[in-house]
């Protein structure tokens, strides 16, 4: 590349020390306009001798006018429209009185009788767990006699050989009644209708508690069907 500056002429070396001469006269510039005081200022600013100047509001006080009693309303007569056929006589003579005072008699009220309404009749809770469970009297070994004696194997299963336990579903009241006695897995042949049987048959049961009051226990029960 052909140069066509000598090197004398060539400024590019001393670029950086142009541009710091520069940058050192604008701050002097600066420095010193900083320096000069506004000659004509409008107004001086003293915060060390403010004023506070406290202006008080005016109270306006509304006066309202205090309205005038009412007058009193003189008895009016009203007259009551219905709907009628034209060849009906309607007599339009009636009055009421729109205002009362202590001298005024009212006929006595005289209530409409209701019939009294049907009383609804609120199931109360079945519980699942209670802290104590209802019991057949006697204990389980009683309740296993009870069956034993009071079972009679039905003759359809006992000639087609069904055997097998059938689990059944009631409610012990508060009482120690049993009641919405059902079948939750049967094996058919007459024993599921004889387990229902017995189980209806059974003698009150000790009720379960909850915070020691009887309450409603929903209880399942195996009834086993052997073949001997």
């Amino acid at each position: 590349m052909i140069s066509y500056k000598t090197p004398q002429a060539d400024l590019e070396s001393k670029k950086g020390l142009f541009f710091e001469i520069g940058l050192i006269l604008s701050l002097l510039i600066i420095f010193f306009l900083f320096q000069i005081k506004r000659a004509n200022q409008p107004y001086d600013l003293d915060f060390n001798r403010s004023e506070l100047q406290i202006i008080q509001e005016e109270m306006i006080q509304t006066v309202q006018p205090t309205p005038p009693p009412p007058s009193k309303v003189p008895l009016q007569q009203i007259t009551l429209l219905t709907m009628v056929e034209d060849d009906e006589e309607v007599e339009t003579d009636l009055l009421i009185q729109a205002e009362i005072d202590q001298e005024t008699v009212l006929p006595e009220f005289i209530p409409i009788e209701r019939p009294p309404e049907e009383e609804t009749i609120v199931e109360k809770e079945i519980f699942l767990i209670v802290e104590q469970q209802p019991e057949f009297p006697g204990g389980d070994a009683a309740r296993l006699r009870y069956f034993a004696s009071e079972i009679k194997y039905p003759q359809q299963a006992r000639e087609t050989g069904i055997q097998g336990i059938v689990y059944v579903s009631f409610v012990v009241e508060p009482d120690g009644s049993v009641s919405n006695v059902k079948i939750l897995r049967g094996i058919g042949g007459g024993c599921d209708e004889e387990a229902i049987r017995v189980v209806r048959s059974m003698p009150a049961w000790k009720p379960g508690k909850q915070r020691n009051v009887p309450v409603r226990v929903q209880f399942t029960l195996p009834v086993k069907f052997t073949l001997l």
